[in-house]
Parts: structure tokens; sequence; C-alpha cells
């Protein structure tokens, strides 16, 4: 997946809580903001992946009953040994 990354930024203020700053400091002391914007991007992309796949379970709900009835016609056309 590719990424848009804007040349401009805009400075924001965050609150964390402190054993979440510690281990942000493990990971990225010398750029906390970019690694928080990396782990943000993912995050979002992952949420959009989330909303996909779960758009299409309800699209193959919505359509189980019918597909369930296709599978046993064609089953129904098949040669029992």
């Amino acid at each position: 997946m590719r990424y848009y990354i804007s040349s401009m930024k805009v400075k924001t203020s965050i609150t964390l809580s402190e054993d979440l700053v510690k281990i942000l400091n493990r990971y990225a002391a010398d750029n906390r903001s970019e690694f928080i914007e990396k782990a943000l991007r993912s995050f979002i992309a992952q949420l959009a992946r989330d909303e996909k796949t779960a758009r299409d379970i309800r699209i193959i709900n919505d359509k189980a009953e019918a597909l369930n009835a296709e599978a046993e016609d064609v089953l129904a056309y098949q040669v029992k040994l």
C-alpha cells in the first residue's frame, strides 16, 4: 500500500500515559514524531482493511442463502461413486 506523505506538517500536541511514553522512547527516541506518524498511518490503514472485510462479510452473508442453494444444485449433478 502506498501512502501519500505530505511535506506540509502541522504541529499538534497530544497527551500520553507515562508508560506509553517510556515504550515510545525505547523504540523512537531519535524521532518520536516520525514514529507516531508511521504508527498512526499503519493503524488507520488497518481500520480501513477491517471496514472492507466487514463489508465483504456482510455481502457474503446477505447472499449466503442463494449461494448455498446454488451449491446444493450443483452437487445434485455430481455422479455418485
